[in-house]
C-alpha cells in the first residue's frame, strides 16, 4: 500500500463538507486514503484524527474556533499533537486509552472523556477495548452524524463488491454489529475514504449484515492488489 509518514501537506481533497462539518484527505494518493474531520457545535471546532495540511486553519476557521482535537482510535496520534499546539488546545483521548498519552509530541494538555465530549452533546461510544485496538465512534445527534475511525471504511481495501461502506478486513469475521446497528444515521464518516451521505444507514447495515459472507470475495481483491503488476 502506498503509505508515507506523516507531514503537514501541501495540498489536500475535501470531502464530507455538509452544515456543520467537514473532512479532508491530506494525501489524496495514499491507498489508505486517511480522513480526517471538523465536527462544530456552538461555534466550537472539534477536530477529529487529523493529518494536518497547509491551509487546514483556513478550512477550519470557517466552522469556528478550534476547541480540542480528538483521538478516536489508538493508532491515530497522526498530527493530532502538531494541530492542538498550534490552536493552544487539549488533545481529547476517550478515559479508557492506555499508552496513548505517552506517545503524542504535545505541550498542550491532555484532557479526558467518557460518554459526552466536553459537555459538546457528542456521544462517545466504545467500539473496541482490547490491548490491541482501542476504538469509540462518535455520533452528534443534531446532525445525526456518526464518526467510525476505523472499524468501517470505504478505501478500496475495505470494499467488497458494490459495498459502498465496508467493514475492516480485520473485523470481518466478527463485525461490531451490536456496537453499530442500533444507529440511524443521516451520514458516516469514516477514518479511511470519504463518508457516506446518501442513504448512509442502509449502506451501514448492509455492512454489517453482509461482513462475513463478503469476507473471502474482499480478501481476494486485497490480495490481487498486493500482487505485482
Amino acid at each position: 500500500m502506498a503509505f508515507r509518514v506523516d507531514e503537514r501537506a501541501t495540498d489536500f481533497r475535501e470531502i464530507d463538507r455538509y452544515e456543520s462539518g467537514v473532512g479532508w484527505i491530506a494525501h489524496p494518493e495514499e491507498t489508505m486514503q486517511r480522513a480526517s474531520h471538523a465536527l462544530a457545535v456552538d461555534g466550537e471546532v472539534w477536530v477529529v484524527d487529523p493529518v494536518d495540511v497547509r491551509g487546514l486553519d483556513d478550512l477550519l476557521a470557517e466552522f469556528g474556533d478550534v476547541a480540542g482535537v480528538v483521538v478516536a482510535l489508538d493508532r491515530h496520534k497522526r498530527d493530532a499533537a502538531a494541530v492542538a499546539n498550534r490552536h493552544d488546545v487539549p488533545v481529547y483521548l476517550p478515559s479508557f486509552f492506555e499508552g496513548v498519552a505517552r506517545e503524542l509530541d504535545v505541550d498542550a494538555p491532555i484532557a479526558r472523556f467518557g460518554a459526552d465530549l466536553a459537555d459538546t452533546g457528542i456521544e462517545a461510544h466504545v467500539l473496541k477495548n482490547s490491548r490491541f485496538w482501542q476504538e469509540v465512534a462518535l455520533y452528534e445527534p443534531d446532525s445525526e452524524t456518526l464518526v467510525v475511525p476505523e472499524s468501517v471504511g470505504t478505501a478500496d481495501y475495505f470494499l467488497a463488491g458494490s459495498e459502498r461502506l465496508g467493514v475492516h478486513p480485520m473485523l470481518r469475521g466478527f463485525p461490531p454489529r451490536e456496537k453499530l446497528e442500533g444507529f440511524d444515521p443521516e451520514r458516516v464518516l469514516v477514518g479511511h475514504g470519504p463518508g457516506v451521505s446518501t442513504d448512509a444507514a442502509r449502506a451501514l447495515r448492509d455492512a454489517l449484515e453482509g461482513s462475513r459472507r463478503r469476507l473471502p470475495q474482499l480478501y481476494a481483491q486485497n490480495l490481487r492488489m498486493l500482487l505485482p503488476i
